[in-house]
């Protein structure tokens, strides 16, 4: 499947087809391309809770109750469920974390590498921090360039995913424990086969004209 196939077949599925599981070579690459993500100064300031069991389904559609009971089928009929999470902050621990983790797989050829690297990093964590004050927000747009390379992926793959605002996150994070761990739930994706209730499947896709997106300067 060549990318512009991938781009044209992909959609957001409304219906899952329940009991099927997709092959777990195809979800380890998935889970290979959120490790793999970019993340601003290479932060990787997330989490991801992956379901693949009824009782983990169980548990994130909890967060779909209520308002967001809609969502619930798409949770409870898909093969996998993703929390992406973000950090509640970019602590000292996390940083330090980080940096050793950077230095262990070889990319600091001298010491002042490592520090120049430390250096660039806090600088940018403190501009969020002291100046924007916008250090979840930051951090979030991390969690987001993940969820595109998640659907990008999927989509490559040929899997069905549904990517999911609609749910409760403080109901999340309590069912997950995400918050005791320093984490919080930003979106959910739903990942597996389509069924026939998929009526977005049939409908053609829609966007605004190329000349109205794109300006060449």
């Amino acid at each position: 499947m060549t990318l512009n196939d991938a781009v044209a077949r992909r959609h957001t599925v409304k219906a899952f087809e329940g009991g099927k599981s997709l092959p777990q070579d195809e979800i380890e690459t998935l889970l290979n391309v959120l490790r793999n993500s970019p993340s601003s100064v290479n932060s990787q300031p997330w989490h991801f809770v992956v379901a693949s069991t009824a009782a983990g389904r169980e548990q994130m559609a909890k967060s779909t109750d209520g308002a967001f009971v809609y969502n619930s089928p798409k949770v409870l009929n898909a093969s996998h469920v993703i929390a992406l999470c973000m950090r509640t902050d970019l602590d000292e621990a996390h940083l330090q974390h980080v940096l050793a983790q950077e230095e262990a797989d070889g990319r600091f050829a001298k010491p002042e590498g490592k520090a120049g690297q430390d250096k660039s990093r806090r600088s940018y964590v403190d501009m969020h921090r002291y100046e924007q004050r916008d250090v979840p927000q930051w951090m979030e747009k991390q969690v987001y360039l993940a969820l595109g390379g998640l659907l990008l992926g999927a989509a490559m793959l040929g899997i069905d995913a549904t990517p999911m605002e609609g749910f409760d996150p403080r109901a999340l994070d309590q069912a997950l424990g995400l918050r005791e761990k320093g984490f919080t739930s930003v979106v959910l994706v739903s990942l597996g086969y389509r069924s026939d209730a998929d009526f977005n499947a049939a409908l053609p896709k829609s966007r605004l004209p190329r000349e109205e997106i794109f300006t060449f300067i």
